[in-house]
């Protein structure tokens, strides 16, 4: 079975991280834990490059966010599951979530999404 872990670090993301680790999973189970990095500002055009720079600054701060998230939700699977028998893997990309976290499942051909009610959204 090939579970999609989607998480963001909101409470709702930590439950559903809890939720995974405490269910009993048949063995060779992979999780694959994964997140978005997004900004809520556009990309707007650029011709000296000023914005542009900041926008990349600011999303590789997004990334750092995201990989900070994804460890720690990975050390709390380790430590209630002991991964005898599941596999665990780690992603961030980049984009809008719905768009990426269908995205990911698709092309990782995942048995079930997993994810908070709601997160850090505008709403």
């Amino acid at each position: 079975m090939k579970i999609l872990l989607s998480i963001d670090g909101s409470e709702c993301s930590d439950e559903a991280v809890s939720e995974v680790a405490n269910r009993p999973w048949p063995a060779g189970t992979e999780i694959k834990v994964f997140s978005v990095a997004k900004l809520m500002i556009p990309n707007t055009p650029d011709p000296f490059l000023v914005v542009a720079a900041k926008y990349r600054e600011l999303l590789d701060a997004q990334h750092k966010r995201a990989q900070a998230v994804i460890e720690k939700a990975t050390a709390v699977l380790i430590e209630e599951t002991g991964t005898k028998e599941l596999t665990i893997t780690t992603r961030v990309r980049e984009g809008t979530p719905k768009a990426v976290i269908l995205d990911e499942a698709e092309e990782w051909s995942a048995d079930l999404i997993v994810m908070g009610s709601h997160g850090h959204g505008v709403f």
